[in-house]
């Protein structure tokens, strides 16, 4: 991991805890240019937007997709306090977005929400999502697990 991603992480980590506060599931995510600047960042909006595809990710690529020109975000990573979703994974693939660096696993997220029959999910890599498309985009995680794990205690159930 190098000091960026850590960086990064740590901020889309801080934005899971702000979407937290604000009524939202625990999610943030973060857009850096090639020169390594945070351009967007963007939390999960599902409860208060009443839009269950309102997750961190699929927010930013929204956003990124009007503010960048799109022949440029193969250059651009995508931070992310969660490993992507399947819908969201297919969104950053769909944009062109060329990194993925990730905290929380989404299978340490199944391990935490699984008891709760309410709050599904896929078990679906974002690995295994991209390994399909017509091109590469390169994936850096789990790291810092358990801070993005923290995010998460209590809050599900």
């Amino acid at each position: 991991m190098t000091d960026q991603d850590d960086r990064f992480l740590r901020q889309a980590i801080d934005l899971a805890r702000s979407a937290r506060e604000h009524g939202n599931h625990p999610f943030g995510a973060v857009l850096v240019d090639p020169d390594g600047q945070a351009v967007l960042t963007a939390k999960n909006t599902v409860t208060t937007d009443r839009d269950v595809t309102g997750h961190a990710e699929t927010n930013l690529v929204r956003l990124a997709f009007t503010t960048i020109e799109a022949g440029r975000l193969p250059g651009y990573t995508l931070y992310t306090s969660c490993e992507p979703c399947a819908m969201c994974s297919g969104a950053i693939y769909w944009a062109g977005i060329g990194r993925v660096v990730f905290a929380l696993a989404e299978s340490s997220l199944r391990a935490i929400t699984a008891p709760y029959p309410d709050t599904p999910t896929l078990a679906h890599p974002c690995r295994l999502v991209f390994a399909d498309g017509s091109r590469a985009v390169e994936v850096t995680g789990p790291l810092l697990e358990d801070e993005a794990r923290d995010v998460h205690r209590d809050f599900w159930g």
